[in-house]
């Protein structure tokens, strides 16, 4: 199955959000980028804040096993992340029934 993220080739970072999820969340910028390399990563759709682009959110883990939500959209060929935080109780049961 394709997900969302399938053909990136990197991630796109700015000064307006590469410490914004460290700051607010506690999360670093390397453990919203691991979630995509580590199986399993749930990918769905965000149709409540794509109003002006297409927006996801990626359920995963990082390498040390912290359970993130990351919220990304594209942008040709990179994922721009949007927001990360560490998963709730309801997004964690999500994530260990469908992974």
């Amino acid at each position: 199955m394709k997900n969302a993220f399938d053909d990136a080739v990197g991630f796109q970072w700015d000064d307006g959000n590469i410490d914004k999820n460290l700051v607010k969340h506690k999360v670093e910028k390397w453990e919203c980028e691991q979630i995509f390399f580590n199986e399993p990563v749930l990918v769905l759709d965000d149709p409540g804040h794509s109003r002006t682009e297409r927006r996801w959110a990626a359920l995963g883990r990082t390498d040390a096993g912290r359970l993130l939500v990351v919220i990304f959209t594209k942008r040709r060929d990179l994922l721009r992340v949007i927001s990360a935080r560490d998963m709730n109780k309801k997004e964690r049961k999500f994530y260990e029934e469908k992974g």
